[in-house]
């Protein structure tokens, strides 16, 4: 699921070496954080959230065949 995401991410932003995904498990739950630079912050949230919401769904996805709850907690720009 983590590699997922990172290729979902890398693929929209410019700066593909300030990506980084941060996955954290707890109790059959997995939180997700997103890293990007400041200036790709706004292509990987897209217009009113659409994109982050669109990788939302494909993490949450992905997460049932794993049976884990998935969260995309927050988006941190470095």
């Amino acid at each position: 699921m983590k590699e997922l995401v990172k290729l979902i991410v890398t693929e929209l932003v410019e700066n593909k070496d300030a990506v980084g995904i941060i996955l954290e498990e707890d109790n059959g739950e997995v939180d997700i954080k997103i890293n990007v630079a400041e200036a790709d912050k706004g292509r990987v949230i897209g217009k009113g959230g659409n994109i982050i919401n669109s990788i939302r769904t494909i993490a949450r996805a992905c997460a049932v065949k794993e049976d884990v709850k998935v969260n995309i907690l927050s988006l941190i720009h470095i």
